[in-house]
């Protein structure tokens, strides 16, 4: 349809929608038929509808949509930030434990060359004097 078509058929949409309670039963059955021929051919025209393939983030968005089988490229575009994230996080973890490891050697070191005894830790009366004196 044209644009000048497309405002006639909303001009006369606008009347008909205004008029609608004032039309008589022989008008409103008229239109109800020139209704159903219009969808009569309307459904009889083919309908051409162009679809847009939806594309995702990342590189196998698009491959991922299609038919085809997604190339090395595109797969090595999604293995390799994987692959980068493990390492990161193998990498944190690896620190952290070092740091943990690190941290107890010096708690180990410091009891090991106090000048109490082993004992003494042991004991809850002496936990009790340690919690008074440090308040």
């Amino acid at each position: 349809m044209t644009n000048k078509e497309m405002q006639f058929a909303y001009k006369v949409k606008l009347a008909l929608d205004a008029n609608l309670d004032n039309l008589s039963d022989d008008t409103l059955q008229s239109l109800a038929a020139a209704r159903r021929v219009a969808l009569a051919r309307k459904k009889q025209a083919p309908i051409h509808v162009r679809v847009q393939q939806p594309v995702l983030a990342g590189a196998l968005g698009g491959a991922m949509m299609s038919s085809e089988k997604p190339s090395w490229w595109n797969r090595l575009g999604v293995a390799a930030p994987l692959l980068l994230g493990i390492v990161l996080f193998a990498g944190i973890y690896q620190h952290e434990h070092a740091k943990r490891v690190s941290y107890l050697a010096d708690i180990d070191a410091a009891v090991l060359s106090d000048e109490l005894p082993l004992s003494a830790y042991l004991d809850h009366g002496f936990n009790a004097y340690l919690a008074e004196k440090g308040q």
